[in-house]
């Protein structure tokens, strides 16, 4: 009988098999919806400021057809949701990345799971490329050469979006070029237009790095070689160099045996691989620093002979795994993110590693003014975490990076957010001259809305909630486009 209840549950996009039952990635606040909508002069609480012009957006995993089998958040099909600003107006639209494995997938299959089941190794005489999972481009957002492209952080190749209407264009390949794939948390120069991506293989012991031009030429690619498989989330970027990170999170070794995700903490120190941005291989520079995890890089710059990386560097949750979640429980305890900000300094003349913590706050999802991104930055945007087991953004920190010191703003009990963006003011004369941009949702009601923030103001809160007529569920990583850009 309990088998029978559990079967008849529903999400939006289908019923729940009795084994997602016990997912919580899948439910509740993570639950996809199942319609794209367009809504059009939006209600607001407040008043949009005038001098807000362009487009938030937001990339997550929404799975299209309910999953059967196992379901790890990062396997749903991903879906960007944004909202245009325009003389005090907002619209509102949400649309799937129609990636090549997500069409597959609608038309019978496209042959690739997610990380929770056995993969295959990559076969790159396949259709599918050297693609080992299923593609979802669900993680980033990135703006290039006047459009956005949605990035996956495994076995990704960009897919192309129209900035206005959110339509796929297609796959992105720059040219036919590419020869790889692009991992999520890639960059773009605000002053160059070049996009600076990296990759990683899964099984083999290398990673690679590339610049592609802001008219979408590649013109630069080159490996690296590592002491064995990696298994990097983000890079650094400054005016001229890239940051690698080189991590002691790694397959075990009967994952690298099976080809599946079984991941453990080994005992081996962190390094950053510091190398010229259209450098080779063996022109990386290793800095060796005490062993951590990094998911999100907040900037990185050059202080004359030191490059810096401020960072979300990961500590022990505290939390043991629930067994209340069944399979599930190792997973919601890796998701259970407890990440604390700290700046680490690397000398190109003396080989010494500097390394700082900012603040002992538990907080991660950091953004930067992207008009300052790879150059010095004072101030980030940081979602607060919740003390608790699943992922829940309570609130929002802007930090500053020189001393530490930190504004807040927090959500109402019931609410939870996302990743938030930079908006420059129109006109903007500082670098936090302008707004902290969110999607909130309230956990009880499943209404949502766009929280507009004063940067300058945060504990104001907002100056403008724009009331969204579809729930938006929680998700990853965001971008701002000016409309004149």
């Amino acid at each position: 009988m309990a088998d029978d209840a559990a079967a008849a549950r529903r999400i939006e996009t289908g019923p729940l098999s009795p084994l997602n039952t016990l997912n919580p990635y899948i439910q509740g606040a993570y639950e996809p919806v199942s319609r794209e909508t367009t809504a059009i002069d939006l209600p607001v609480i407040g008043e949009i400021p005038q001098d807000l012009h362009g487009a938030f957006y937001r990339n997550g995993p929404n799975p299209a057809q309910a999953p059967q089998g196992m379901h790890h958040w990062f396997d749903g099909d991903g879906m960007v949701h944004a909202v245009w600003f325009e003389n005090g107006k907002a619209e509102y639209r949400n649309r799937y990345v129609r990636s090549a494995d997500h069409v597959a997938d609608l038309n019978g299959g496209c042959g690739a799971g997610g990380v929770m089941e056995p993969s295959t190794r990559a076969d790159p005489s396949s259709t599918r490329g050297d693609k080992v999972y299923k593609d979802t481009a669900n993680t980033d957002l990135v703006l290039h050469n006047g459009s956005l492209m949605a990035l996956w952080y495994i076995s990704g190749h960009p897919v192309r979006i129209d900035a206005r209407t959110l339509e796929t264009i297609g796959t992105e390949t720059f040219g036919g070029a590419l020869s790889r794939h692009v991992s999520a948390h890639s960059k773009v120069d605000p002053k160059t237009g070049e996009f600076v991506f990296f990759d990683y293989s899964l099984y083999e012991p290398w990673m690679t790095f590339g610049v592609v031009s802001p008219t979408n030429e590649l013109t630069h690619f080159a490996r690296v070689e590592l002491p064995g498989p990696r298994l990097p989330h983000d890079m650094g970027l400054t005016e001229n160099y890239v940051i690698l990170h080189d991590l002691p999170v790694v397959f075990t070794d009967g994952g690298l045996k099976r080809s599946t995700w079984n991941i453990h903490f080994a005992d081996q120190p962190a390094r950053f691989g510091v190398v010229p941005r259209n450098g080779s291989g063996d022109q990386v520079r290793w800095f060796e620093t005490d062993s951590c995890y990094i998911y999100h890089v907040v900037n990185a710059w050059e202080d004359g002979d030191e490059v810096v990386m401020t960072a979300c560097m990961m500590t022990p949750n505290g939390f043991p795994p629930n067994p209340e979640y069944g399979p599930y429980a190792a997973m919601v305890n890796v998701l259970a993110l407890h990440a604390v900000p700290v700046e680490w300094r690397m000398n190109m003349k003396t080989g010494e590693v500097k390394k700082r913590q900012l603040d002992d706050r538990i907080g991660e999802f950091p953004v930067v003014n992207l008009d300052y991104a790879s150059r010095p930055t004072k101030w980030s945007y940081h979602v607060a975490m919740a003390p608790r087991e699943l992922q829940s953004f309570k609130g929002l920190i802007k930090y500053d990076l020189e001393t530490g010191a930190a504004r807040t703003w927090d959500y109402q009990p019931s609410q939870f957010g996302s990743e938030p963006a930079f908006a420059p003011r129109v006109g903007a004369t500082a670098e936090d001259d302008g707004y902290v941009i969110a999607f909130v949702t309230d956990a009880e009601t499943g209404k949502s809305e766009v929280q507009v923030i004063d940067a300058q103001n945060m504990e104001a809160g907002p100056v403008a909630r724009v009331i969204l007529p579809v729930r938006v569920p929680a998700g990853f990583h965001g971008t701002w486009r000016a409309a004149t850009s």
